[in-house]
Formats: structure tokens, C-alpha cells, sequence
């Protein structure tokens, strides 16, 4: 069974959902360890309530950015992962840590990369007066949010929508389904990186996978 090990900075509404589906079998992986940049991080309780090491990094102990990545990646590479989830970690790590890593990062991004990489996505959303809005699976590479993408989860955005109530929508419609999808698919190696390309079963993607494309388990 894969090894996964889950970054967080936040309140871990992702990382739930990656627990419970390992703990319903939905997800054929082990959930050894979470890490956090942030003590008050309410994902560090998640992740104790299911019996799952979790540890604290403040970033602010380290003076230079990379001797955090340093320490985070020894702390990471002690649990031995097969997959690295970035869930609301809202760090940016360096070269060297990805390359540590390489090919075997996930990231969850609210938006519909290449559309609004970044920061303030459900703000932008409505200053540019989108249409559509979502989130994207996708592996982690040195350029930020510009890594392959794997699977994506869109809707129309609803008139009178605030920037609060699309991240809501998005969160509990989108991420919480296509997330642990993709781990899943990962985790049973129907998912990989080759030559910069994502490959599903085999097949190298020329466009993200889809809300169609989820099992049952995940709809």
C-alpha cells in the first residue's frame, strides 16, 4: 500500500476528505504523517483524531527559506512517501525540495489553471467577470501552479455570488471530490509523470480529466 504524506496550513478540509476515504478503503494508500508550517493549523487535529503523526514546522524558526525546505524535506523523507500532497499548504518551496520529490507531488489549486495561478483566485474570478470557475489537480513543478494537469471540476458562476461563497462552492462541490480521486488514482498507479506529461492508465492526457471521469466512490 502507498505511503502518502499530506502538507497543510490550514484548517484541512482536504486532508478529511483523503482520511476518510482511506478509512472507508475508498483510497487504497496509508496516510503515514502531516505536516504543517503552522501550530494553530486545525488540520494538525484532523489528522490526530485519526491516529495519524502529525508535526509542526513553523517556518519562522528558520532565518533563510531554504533551511525550512531543508528541514521539511528531512522530516518528509523520514516518513518514506510514495506521494506528497500539498493540501492548503501555502508555502512555496524551492527547487530543491521539488526536486527531492519529483513526480511524486500533488497540488489542489481553486481555479482552472492556467487561468488565475496565484493568490485571491475567487476575487479575480469576479473581477474578471468569468463565466466558469473551478479547481485543478495537478503534479507540483518549480513553476507555481504551472504543473501538469491531471483533473479539473468546473461550474458556472452564480450572479450574486461573494468571493466567500464561491471558495464554499467550490470547496465542498469540486474539491473534495476530484482531490482524493486523484490520489486514489495515483496511489493505484494508474497515474503518473512522464517526460513532462501526465499518462491515465497508460495513456499520456492531452486535457485534464474531468468531473465525468470520477468512480462512484468520489461523485
Amino acid at each position: 500500500m502507498k505511503r502518502v504524506v499530506v502538507l497543510v496550513s490550514g484548517g484541512g478540509r482536504n486532508l478529511q476528505a483523503l482520511l476518510d476515504h482511506a478509512a472507508a478503503g475508498t483510497l487504497e494508500a496509508s496516510i503515514v504523517g502531516v505536516l504543517s508550517n503552522r501550530a494553530d493549523a486545525y488540520a494538525l487535529e484532523r489528522a490526530r483524531l485519526a491516529n495519524v503523526p502529525a508535526m509542526c514546522l513553523p517556518h519562522q524558526n528558520y532565518p533563510e527559506r531554504a533551511d525550512f525546505d531543508r528541514a521539511l524535506a528531512d522530516a518528509v523523507s523520514a516518513l518514506a512517501p510514495d506521494i506528497v500532497v500539498m493540501a492548503g499548504f501555502m508555502r512555496v518551496l524551492g527547487d530543491a525540495f521539488l526536486e527531492r520529490f519529483a513526480g511524486r507531488m500533488l497540488n489542489i489549486h481553486p481555479s482552472l489553471l492556467p487561468r488565475h495561478p496565484g493568490l485571491r483566485t475567487h476575487d479575480r474570478v469576479l473581477e474578471a467577470g468569468d463565466l466558469e470557475h473551478g479547481a485543478t489537480v495537478h503534479f507540483v513543478t518549480p513553476e507555481l501552479d504551472g504543473g501538469p494537469r491531471i483533473i479539473q471540476g468546473k461550474f458556472r458562476v452564480p450572479a450574486q455570488h461573494t468571493a466567500a461563497m464561491l471558495a464554499e462552492k467550490l470547496m465542498t462541490e469540486i474539491e473534495l471530490r476530484i482531490y482524493p480521486q486523484a490520489v486514489a488514482w495515483f496511489a493505484r498507479g494508474e497515474l503518473g509523470l512522464e517526460a513532462g506529461r501526465v499518462k491515465f492508465r497508460g495513456v499520456p492526457l492531452d486535457t485534464p480529466l474531468s468531473l465525468q471521469d470520477l468512480e462512484d466512490p468520489f461523485r
